[in-house]
């Protein structure tokens, strides 16, 4: 029964929206509704869930005191305006902490069913239906406007308009939708991705497991010290990067490219190397995937250099793919899940847009050789190397992050502070606006 439990549940009423969250690594809870944000603790016990919540932030003054013995101990009780705030007892100060006692009616993988006294709350779980939205014509027109407003801009920013190869574009076109369908469509497709999907979370299971051990609480113990990004998020960058490196050594990771090379090779006439080096940006990052292709890369048209560059751009690098999981899905194995489905989908449909946008911006117009041949380059001379040099690269990655992270998001509150404090306070723009 605990593991059907171990997910986000909500609850959708007239006048109010609930959540509920729990975890099992730490036996917390968060509770979140649009008055109260609650956490505390979880207890189950003979069909019985009790929610223990944490003590609220709170400094009162007491006013009264009152002397009882109970079972002939004495007990001090101090009130503030009618309020028991704490008691003392066996020379302890005993807090009142809030707990609420809930019957488990039925539970399944999407359904959930308390009875607190005479009132059932029925929670549902339901990713796909709090992140997507149905299917509807406004939204089917304003996708395709999007992609048709991306390559107009193209179009006009293209360094030779007239040696645009266009039925590469088709081509193009044609591999992204007709991958989307097998993705939405295909549930054998389907089930590839979701175990792709799981791998990615077994990752990021291995990596708490690395990170509590060298940073103790700070990564477990989420209910004291929160979540904190450096430590939570930050350290699977470096251990994908090391396994990438692994994989990269052992010639599995060179096997995967290929295949997909292959695909973008024959069905949109591309150089061996581009279509090498945009197949293996989807999983790798920009300091590996030109690996793949190193022998050819001096002698690559500019044409394809663009379209090697522009797919390292367009798609996610595995470390920082991990850590977005990890980040956006947090505890949750079920919203991790979601999520990892969706980021490698995108990564994987970025890899033909960004061809298509590299061969308008910059038509290919010079002779170039589709010979498909992976480059037997390697990272390291043994596998204890290739992990030690994936590390190192992964911990730069890291570092360069979380330096960039601290110093986008002080220059987006330097901009909030002059745009709103400065120029919205002293011009009346502020009281505008919200009027």
């Amino acid at each position: 029964m605990e593991e059907k439990l171990f997910k986000k549940w909500g609850l959708i009423t007239e006048k109010d929206t609930i959540s509920l969250s729990l975890h099992h690594d730490s036996q917390s809870f968060e509770y979140a509704s649009r008055e109260i944000y609650a956490q505390g603790h979880w207890h189950l016990k003979d069909g019985f869930l009790t929610l223990v919540f944490s003590l609220p932030a709170l400094t009162a003054s007491i006013d009264s005191i009152l002397y009882e013995a109970v079972e002939n101990q004495p007990v001090l009780r101090y009130f503030s305006e009618g309020v028991e705030i704490i008691r003392q007892e066996d020379n302890q100060l005993i807090p009142e902490r809030p707990e609420r006692f809930f019957k488990i009616v039925e539970l399944s993988d999407n359904k959930l069913i308390l009875q607190e006294g005479e009132q059932k709350l029925v929670f549902s779980h339901s990713p796909s239906m709090v992140y997507i939205g149905e299917l509807s014509a406004e939204g089917f027109f304003r996708g395709l406007l999007g992609l048709f407003s991306l390559l107009l801009i193209a179009f006009l920013l293209s360094s030779n308009r007239r040696a645009i190869n266009w039925p590469l574009v088709g081509k193009g076109l044609l591999l992204q939708i007709v991958f989307a369908i097998l993705v939405l469509k295909v549930p054998f497709v389907q089930a590839i991705f979701e175990a792709i999907s799981n791998v990615f979370i077994g990752i990021l299971n291995f990596t708490k497991a690395g990170s509590a051990f060298v940073f103790g609480g700070l990564v477990a113990d989420t209910q004291s010290f929160g979540f904190i990004f450096a430590f939570q998020v930050l350290p699977t960058i470096i251990f994908f990067s090391a396994l990438t490196s692994l994989l990269f050594y052992l010639g599995i990771i060179q096997k995967i490219v290929y295949g997909f090379a292959w695909v973008m090779n024959k069905m949109m006439n591309l150089s061996g190397a581009e279509s090498l080096a945009a197949a293996g940006n989807i999983f790798l990052g920009q300091t590996e995937a030109p690996l793949l292709i190193k022998p050819y890369i001096d002698k690559m048209t500019r044409s394809e250099l663009l379209c090697l560059m522009s797919g390292g751009m367009a798609t996610i690098a595995g470390g920082v793919l991990a850590a977005y999981i990890g980040f956006l899905g947090g505890n949750d194995p079920q919203q991790q899940l979601f999520f990892a489905k969706h980021l490698i989908i995108a990564s994987v449909l970025s890899a033909p847009a960004a061809i298509i946008a590299a061969k308008i911006l910059l038509p290919e117009t010079e002779d170039f050789n589709k010979k498909l041949e992976v480059s037997k380059e390697k990272i390291g001379d043994n596998v204890l190397e290739s992990i030690s040099n994936g590390t190192l690269q992964g911990l730069k990655l890291a570092v360069n992050v979380g330096a960039m992270l601290i110093v986008f998001i002080a220059f987006i509150a330097m901009a909030n502070y002059f745009f709103a404090d400065i120029i919205g306070h002293y011009t009346g723009l502020n009281e505008r606006i919200s009027a």
